[in-house]
Formats: structure tokens, C-alpha cells, sequence
């Protein structure tokens, strides 16, 4: 038995294993995606129950007043929604996740490793900080010291986390109603009971003077664009949407609109409403506790229910949001790293390896109390995180639909692109790198607030600029696989078709695999861990600049 067929073999259990693993580095095969266009959109949905948002708008708020806030909060929202679309679009038609997106959209096979690991970053940062907000709901209701809630609130999640899309859904499906009556309920009676709290929302001017400045606003939109990388999270729930069919075209773009770009529309609302329960509490518990979500429920739920329920319920709200985010912080903090690694070292340890891997980086960070530093260190990442996402979202929207230099229909499999590809590979690099100086004043005090608009800036114009120099040279090293049948099917959804793996002798669908060197069909995670570089297609002479790969799909 071959190196190859022996790695093949530990992995094939899992005809078995495959779903367990939910696809990890693969296209989402049709035959797996049953579920309807609404319970994908409502398991995505289902995440946007974190409460960081409103320690975020609560810290921008009580920083620098409340309209300088809500701009701020506006200002970022509209920035995401835009590039966010393109790429929930993508994922949702082409059943792929961000990191395969990325690897055709400028970045290369071995380029968008970089970007890998800022997403997995992100899921980590954002567990670190979701987790904190949980143990401090422990602490308030069941009086557990921090360091043992912040051990509870990971462990709980392993559990939950194993089996992927078909328990995520399930937990996000019978989850969501609960939490929103929780949300809604006592922010509306509050404002019923309690007209005057509007007023005095709008009214509050942070530690300033409270008049709106652009410094401020950019500064705010700083903290809040930081989790433009949620998108990645989005569309590890929709690239198991259906195919787009005739019938299902309304509720297919309903989901996908809802549950993509439409995430920051929630976002949005919550870190206003956590500006709005942060000015309400500020006087009586300080400016420091007031930014922690457990408080301001408590404080709302005090208003509307007896006093021996009012604990309860803030806890449990506090816990079900956290495990609502966490698990989806896990899974995709797995994904993340489990390419980044199968693609460097061509080994596949399992999705579950990388679970505890990113659980653990989590657990160090809250046991460093990173929740004290939140506004800072997300300011920070969240130049890399816009540079990122801009750049992936600017090469879809002009580089393939409007100069036709990058290929219109992804491609993520070893072989068929170059190693690196300079379009996103530089346009990253400079859009974060020169933000990044900006943010820590390298080109003095005047520009520092305005490095985020200045990272989507650079992408905006460094993207299409670099397509053009390189006039579309490094995006595909071949545009055939070998295999005659077209990518997609009539509709433009990729083609069901089963082909059998010569490595591993499983079937797999159309787009996840493509002509092995050494003759035969091989699927698209064989070919990842072929160390032997055997079964790679020889790069294919070029007669110019043309690239389309597939049947272009509307």
C-alpha cells in the first residue's frame, strides 16, 4: 500500500467519519445539504446571540457619547453589509467556506494560509471574550470565582461542538425564540415604563463634550469593524444552503441576504441597545460594570419581574447567548485551523483536534483577563480583519464580475492555482500593514483614528490595481482539471455528479475532485495530502490572460 492509500485508509472510517468532520477542507456535497433554505438561514441567524455587542456599543457609548456612537455603529455597519455580500453569495452558490473563497479570490493555494489564521484569530478573540461575559454571569448568579467560570463556560462547549452542522443546527433552531423573548421583553418595558430613558440615551455625552467629531465616530467604527470577519462564521452555516432552484429562489435569497451581509443588521441593533442599557445603569453600578452585559440585564430585568427571578433570568440569558456564539466560534476557529494545516504540513489530524486546540488559546486569553483591554485589542485586529475581507470582497465584485480577470467561478483545489497570487497576497499585506502604522500614529496623532477607513481604502484600490498589473496571470495554474464534464449544472449550481477517489475509493461530488496525474479521479483532500506531489497536474501552458473556469453562473 502507497504513503497516499495508507493516509487514505485512516481516514475512511468515516464514510462514516466524513460527516462528523462536516466537510473541513472540501466543497458541501448536494447529497449532504437536505436542509431548507429557512433552517440554514435561522442556524446562521442563531449565532448572532452573542453578547459582546453590547459591551461593544456600551464602551463606544460611555467613551464618546451617545450620536458619535450610534455613527459610529452606522457608519461600520454600512462598510460590512456591502462586502459582506459578495461573499455570502459565493459561499451560499458554491457551497464553499471563506477559506476556499479566499484561495481563487486573489490570495493563491498557499496564500490565503495567511488569512487562515487571522479568522481563527478571530474565533478565538471572540470565544476569549464571549466566554469572560459568561463566567461573569456565573460569578453574579452562582458566585463561581472567574478563573473556574472561565474553565466552565469552554468545557461546555466541546460536547456541543463534536458533531457539527446537524447539532448546530438543532441548538440554534429550538434556541432562538427563547433568547429573542429575552432580548425584547424587558428593553421594551424599559422604555414604556421609563420614557425619560430615551432622552437621557441620547443626550449622554461619553467623557467628552458629546458633539459629534469625525475622530470619534472613526474610532468607534474602529472597534466595531473589527468583527467584519463574521462573515466568515455566517458562511460556515450557508455554504450548506440547497441549490438555487426556480422554486426555492425567494426563500434561497431571503437566507442568504438574512443570514449573510444581513448579520451586521442585528449587530448593529444590539451594540445601540447595549449604548442604551449602559447610560440607563451607569450612575448606579460605574462606568466599568456598566459595559458588562450580565448588569445591564440585571438592571432591565429588575424593573419587570419579582426580585427572586430576576438573577435566573439574567444568568440564563447570559448562558444560552454564549453557548449560542461559542459553538459557532469553535467549529469555525476549527475549520480555520485545520486548513491552515493540512495545507502547510499535507497531514489531516481531524477537525477535533483543532476544536481543543482553539478552546485552549481561548482559555489562556480569558484567564489573562483580555475582556479588561476588549476596546483596544479589537481596534487593533480589526485593521487586519477589514484588510482581509475588503480584499476577497473587491476581487469578486471588480475583479470578476466587472474586469474579468479573476476566474468567475471559484476554484480552492491543489494544482489548479498558483502557490501565491500578488492580487491579494499584496493588497493584504500593504491594506493591513499601513493601517496598522496609522492605528499606533506612526503618521502622527491627526491620522490615528482614521486607520480603518484607510484599510479598506487601500484594498479598494490596491485589489483591481494589482489585477491589472498582473493582468490575471497568477490566479489559475490550469483551466482544465482533466475532467469533461462542466463544474456546474444547467441551473449554474455545481453539478451532483459522483466520481470514485483512486486514492481513497469514496465517491465524491463534481467539484471536489478533479484528474490525478498518475491517471484516474482523485477528491480534493487526497490531493491536500499527497506529500509525494504525485497525483499533481503539471501546470498548463497559457496563451494569454483569458480565465473562466466552468459554465459562468448568474
Amino acid at each position: 500500500m502507497t504513503v497516499d492509500e495508507q493516509v487514505a485508509a485512516r481516514r475512511v472510517d468515516a464514510g462514516t467519519r466524513e460527516t462528523l468532520e462536516d466537510y473541513t477542507l472540501r466543497f458541501a456535497p448536494r447529497s449532504y445539504r437536505r436542509w431548507t433554505p429557512a433552517v440554514v438561514g435561522g442556524s446562521a441567524l442563531g449565532g448572532m446571540a452573542y453578547m459582546a455587542d453590547f459591551s461593544i456599543g456600551a464602551g463606544i457609548g460611555l467613551n464618546h457619547g451617545t450620536l458619535n456612537a450610534l455613527l459610529s455603529i452606522l457608519v461600520a455597519a454600512g462598510v460590512i453589509f456591502v462586502t459582506g455580500f459578495p461573499l455570502a453569495y459565493y459561499a451560499a452558490r458554491y457551497n464553499l467556506d471563506l477559506d476556499l473563497i479566499t484561495r481563487g479570490s486573489g490570495f493563491g493555494y498557499y496564500g490565503s494560509v495567511l488569512t487562515s489564521v487571522i479568522f481563527a484569530s478571530f474565533t478565538f478573540i471572540f470565544f476569549a471574550l464571549e466566554g469572560s461575559i459568561m463566567a461573569q454571569g456565573l460569578r453574579y448568579g452562582l458566585g463561581l470565582p472567574l478563573w473556574l467560570g472561565y474553565l466552565v463556560s469552554t468545557l461546555v462547549i466541546i460536547p456541543l461542538v463534536v458533531y457539527g452542522m446537524r447539532t448546530l443546527a438543532r441548538l440554534q433552531t429550538w434556541t432562538n425564540p427563547l433568547w429573542l423573548v429575552l432580548i425584547v421583553l424587558p428593553l421594551a418595558y424599559l422604555v414604556l415604563a421609563d420614557p425619560g430613558s430615551v432622552q437621557r440615551f441620547l443626550d449622554h455625552p461619553g467623557k467628552g463634550s458629546g458633539q459629534v467629531t469625525a475622530a470619534a465616530v472613526m474610532l468607534g467604527a474602529g472597534v466595531c469593524l473589527s468583527l467584519m470577519a463574521q462573515i466568515g462564521e455566517q458562511i460556515d452555516y450557508l455554504r450548506f444552503m440547497p441549490p438555487r432552484t426556480v422554486a426555492n429562489r425567494r426563500s434561497w435569497w431571503t437566507a442568504v441576504v438574512l443570514a449573510g451581509p444581513g448579520w451586521v443588521v442585528f449587530g448593529a441593533l444590539k451594540q445601540a441597545i447595549g449604548v442604551f442599557l449602559a447610560v440607563y445603569i451607569a450612575d448606579s453600578v460605574g462606568l466599568t460594570r456598566a459595559v458588562e452585559p450580565i448588569e445591564q440585564f440585571t438592571a432591565a430585568f429588575r424593573q419587570l419581574m419579582p426580585g427572586w427571578l430576576v438573577v435566573p433570568l439574567a444568568l440564563l440569558l447570559v448562558v444560552l447567548s454564549q453557548v449560542k456564539i461559542n459553538v459557532t466560534n469553535a467549529y469555525s476557529g476549527s475549520l480555520a485551523w485545520t486548513n491552515s494545516f493540512t495545507r502547510v504540513t499535507r497531514r489531516y489530524p481531524g477537525r477535533l483536534v483543532f476544536v481543543v486546540v482553539n478552546l485552549g488559546i481561548a482559555l489562556a486569553l480569558m484567564e489573562a483577563d483580555m475582556f479588561s483591554f476588549l476596546n483596544a485589542l479589537l481596534s487593533f485586529y480589526s485593521n487586519c480583519a477589514i484588510a482581509w475581507v475588503v480584499t476577497v470582497a473587491v476581487d469578486i465584485m471588480v475583479n470578476k464580475r466587472l474586469l474579468g480577470l479573476s476566474p468567475t467561478v471559484p476554484e480552492f483545489r491543489r494544482g489548479m492555482l498558483y502557490a501565491v497570487n500578488p492580487v491579494g497576497v499584496v493588497s493584504f499585506l500593504a491594506s493591513s500593514g499601513i493601517s496598522i502604522a496609522i492605528y499606533f500614529g506612526l503618521f502622527g496623532e491627526a491620522l490615528q483614528p482614521y486607520s480603518p477607513p484607510a484599510a479598506v481604502l487601500i484594498a479598494l484600490v490596491l485589489t483591481p490595481l494589482m489585477a491589472v498589473l498582473t493582468k490575471g496571470r497568477f490566479y489559475l495554474r490550469r483551466t482544465d482539471d482533466g475532467i469533461e464534464e462542466p463544474l456546474l449544472d444547467a441551473d449554474g449550481n455545481p453539478s451532483g455528479t459522483r466520481y470514485e477517489c483512486v486514492v481513497c475509493h469514496q465517491e465524491y461530488e463534481r467539484q471536489d475532485v478533479l484528474a490525478s496525474a498518475a491517471g484516474g479521479v482523485i477528491c480534493s483532500l487526497c490531493l491536500s495530502t499527497d506529500r509525494t506531489g504525485v497525483h499533481v497536474l503539471p501546470a498548463q501552458a497559457r496563451t494569454g490572460a483569458g480565465i473562466s473556469l466552468g459554465t459562468t453562473a448568474s
